[in-house]
């Protein structure tokens, strides 16, 4: 098959056992998996826009789409005016007492000369602003979280609608980038995936534990939604009278609703991201990426600033997982730190821009689909599979029992044939990388 008929043709595929899906289990069930290939296939983008771009290995997605799912608390969740009041200006000199430690470091590397005496100022500006930052934050804390914990206890957000925070989630997660750039990107590969593991695990820890301000493991719930609710579409007028006319559930007809508006705006945001990124790559700046990737020393050498580079790429990836982060809590209508694990947020990820073809924006964006597919079917296809297996034997014979239960560690075993045989028959992925631009 020619390069040029691939990836349509795969598309095509794709789109054909969504559709099988919708026919055969039901649309409401084919929706639901097209969203979550929309947003597996961004955070798939933005590990591509790293890896294929830079050859920089993150393993640190799970933490990037941790910091937009508290971006969508902290933009789109009602705010708390009780505990505002209880440890609101607790929370506020504290913030003081760490940007004047900031500005007092700043100054005295600034204004002393290096040494013995410059090293002892800097420690104890240090301990003087810790000292006061814990003065005011840990009685601050407490008084927020002893605000209604069982319903509340936490800060709450700025009530605004939840599709501003998939901007602000790739902000926020830009800015964090920048801070382990700036620290990390000096380190070798292995090195780099380490340092971004371990930082992704901090900012999920942070996440589950810091109550006052996502809740922790007691969840964000209810958070806003940007498309309306089954439950109002089914007591509005004018959906029932289309419903009645098409012959259609109510019910049913209203879960197509609410998430085919969900993929119309998820389809929007990966298309805006992905025309971006074709831009990008087909540039000057991404063929430097690239020669930057595959080549260091010689990039060096004809005058790149490397590092400088990488930190730019880095920066970007990790914005696009930010906004798939936000999008997905968005999805959930919910923030749950506990569900953050590195299976699904990096692993997965990752299968997916090597199945889909590193390098290639297009290859990267079919991995999400395919390999979440693939995730979410390959449950019932086992549970269908151990059942013919074992047809033989009786309704309650123990091993018949015990090969069903075990049909939902077939999706582990798949993604791990999956990943081999792409190594295997196909290691440039599916959609290999265009060597030539034109």
């Amino acid at each position: 098959m020619s390069a040029s008929l691939r990836a349509p043709v795969l598309f095509a595929f794709m789109a054909a056992a969504l559709a099988v899906v919708g026919f055969y289990q039901s649309w409401s069930l084919s929706l639901a998996i097209l969203n979550l290939c929309l947003i597996s296939s961004i955070m798939a983008l933005g590990v591509n826009v790293q890896w294929g771009y830079a050859g920089l290995f993150n393993v640190g997605t799970m933490g990037f789409a941790a910091i937009g799912g508290v971006a969508a608390v902290l933009v789109s969740a009602a705010p708390v005016g009780e505990a505002w009041s209880a440890g609101g200006w607790g929370l506020f000199l504290s913030l003081l007492a760490v940007i004047g430690t900031i500005i007092a470091i700043v100054l005295i590397r600034a204004k002393m000369p290096k040494g013995r005496a410059r090293g002892f100022a800097v420690a104890a500006a240090i301990l003087v602003g810790y000292t006061l930052a814990r003065w005011a934050f840990d009685p601050a804390v407490d008084a927020i979280e002893a605000v209604d914990p069982a319903l509340s206890g936490y800060l709450g957000g700025l009530g605004l609608p939840i599709t501003v925070s998939w901007a602000v989630g790739g902000l926020m997660a830009a800015g964090v980038a920048w801070v382990i750039g700036k620290i990390a990107l000096g380190l070798r590969s292995d090195y780099l995936a380490i340092a971004t593991l371990g930082i992704s695990e901090i900012i999920v820890f942070i996440a589950k534990n810091e109550d006052w301000m996502t809740r922790g493991v007691k969840n964000v719930t209810g958070l806003p939604r940007p498309v309306p609710y089954e439950v109002d579409l089914q007591q509005a007028p004018w959906f029932l009278e289309r419903v009645a006319a098409w012959g259609l559930d109510p019910v049913e007809a209203s879960s197509i609703y609410v998430k085919l508006s969900y993929a119309l705006l998820f389809a929007a945001v990966l298309l805006v991201l992905l025309w971006l990124s074709e831009k990008a790559l087909n540039s000057p700046w991404g063929r430097m990426m690239r020669s930057i990737r595959d080549n260091e020393a010689a990039a060096e050498a004809m005058g790149k600033d490397v590092t400088a580079r990488r930190l730019q790429t880095f920066i970007l990836g990790s914005a696009i997982c930010g906004i798939a982060g936000a999008m997905l809590t968005t999805l959930d209508g919910q923030f749950t730190p506990g569900t953050y694990n590195p299976l699904r947020f990096t692993f997965l990820i990752w299968v997916m821009v090597i199945v889909g073809g590193s390098g290639n924006n297009w290859g990267s964006v079919l991995g999400g689909f395919l390999i979440w597919f693939v995730w979410i079917q390959a449950e019932p296809a086992g549970r269908w599979m151990m059942d013919v297996m074992t047809m033989g034997f009786g309704e309650e014979n123990p091993f018949r029992l015990h090969m069903i239960e075990s049909a939902a560690y077939m999706r582990f075993v798949l993604m791990g044939l999956i990943l081999l045989v792409a190594l295997r028959f196909a290691p440039k992925g599916l959609i290999p990388e265009r060597t030539k631009l034109g």
